[in-house]
């Protein structure tokens, strides 16, 4: 691939990521290749349907959290393996844009969901997870880690939240200092 094409396509995949972490996945074509600062024909040249585009623009992010998932079946002590897989989505998450609600079924998105599925089963038969926690209350660790104003602060609130999920208690990362109504804590 010429270094222009190289070019413009990793333009028009930044804009397709920024423009569906935004506004969904309904984001016309066209707003896409403007943002990238190419021609239509241009990006329909890169990718000649919305489903490859939208397959490029998260292949680094679903190929991460596959390999994740699958690395923390093969890990014995289920909680363990659990906490990882939710720190490290956590870490990757913070502060990027992420997979957009309406993202399509994917057979790397199906595999991500059932191997977590089978962490949260097995870490709820070890007696170390709460029998009331469901796979979706990880999005809404997720989703609250958003909330925080750094990285290190999402991985303490994050903490405590699996803390209240578990039957054992883990040592929380150490404090960061959190702003609220502009004071100042920690």
């Amino acid at each position: 691939m010429r270094t222009d094409a190289s070019r413009n396509r990793s333009r028009i995949l930044e804009a397709a990521r920024e423009l569906f972490a935004t506004t969904g996945l309904d984001v016309t074509m066209r707003a896409i290749a403007r943002r990238s600062g190419v021609g239509v024909a241009t990006l329909y040249r890169h990718f000649p349907t919305r489903e490859a585009l939208i397959a490029a623009a998260f292949e680094q992010e679903l190929a991460h959290c596959d390999r994740l998932t699958e690395e923390a079946l093969a890990d014995p002590d289920a909680w363990r393996a659990l906490r990882v897989v939710v720190d490290q989505a956590v870490s990757g998450h913070h502060g990027k844009r992420g997979f957009p609600p309406d993202f399509p079924d994917t057979g790397a998105r199906e595999r991500i969901l059932g191997n977590v599925t089978e962490l949260v089963r097995r870490a709820q038969e070890a007696g170390a997870l709460r029998a009331d926690f469901m796979t979706a209350d990880l999005a809404l660790l997720v989703q609250a880690s958003d909330s925080a104003a750094s990285p290190a602060a999402a991985r303490r609130l994050v903490a405590y939240l699996l803390q209240s999920f578990s039957a054992r208690t883990a040592p929380l990362p150490a404090p960061v200092p959190v702003s609220l109504l502009g004071v100042e804590f920690g």
